[in-house]
């Protein structure tokens, strides 16, 4: 007899824009498009396996940070250079759908950055301070002053 065969993929990928004020209206100066991540061990995990399960230490993501560093390896729990302050993420999903979808603004006058930063990587973390690292990767460098604000999409995917 054969064997059922059953994979499932877990894919995320992110887009920052970069936007500042001009005459009241904001215009959008930099942007990431979007790129895929990579989901670290503790991910899995912590906030995959753990959480299905309901078993204790489990993590839920409502945060994301932005740091001057580079990609995340498998076994990092932190982001490389990461800027001050986190961002609290808006979490949906549609009927039917095998994504969730995080949205996060940094605005300008949270003083997420206190001088021009070259921002080249982001992650998903269950803390607005400290916690552990879900998901994150690099991106082209885009420098950042402290009059911008920063929208983050970051959707995963199940497959």
């Amino acid at each position: 007899m054969a064997k059922a065969k059953e994979s499932s993929k877990v894919r995320g990928f992110f887009r920052l824009q970069i936007t500042e004020d001009v005459a009241g209206n904001p215009v959008i100066v930099g942007d990431s498009g979007w790129r895929e991540n990579v989901v670290v061990n503790d991910g899995f995990n912590d906030y995959l396996c753990k959480a299905l399960g309901g078993v204790s230490g489990s993590r839920q993501v409502s945060h994301v940070a932005l740091g001057t560093g580079g990609a995340p390896a498998t076994n990092d729990t932190s982001l490389s250079g990461e800027v001050s302050k986190r961002a609290a993420v808006t979490a949906a999903t549609s009927s039917n759908s095998k994504t969730i979808r995080f949205t996060a603004t940094f605005n300008s006058s949270d003083s997420f950055v206190t001088t021009t930063q070259n921002l080249s990587n982001i992650g998903l973390f269950d803390s607005s301070s400290s916690g552990s690292l879900f998901a994150g990767n690099t991106y082209s460098s885009s420098s950042c002053a402290t009059n911008q604000n920063v929208n983050v999409t970051y959707d995963i995917t199940f497959a």
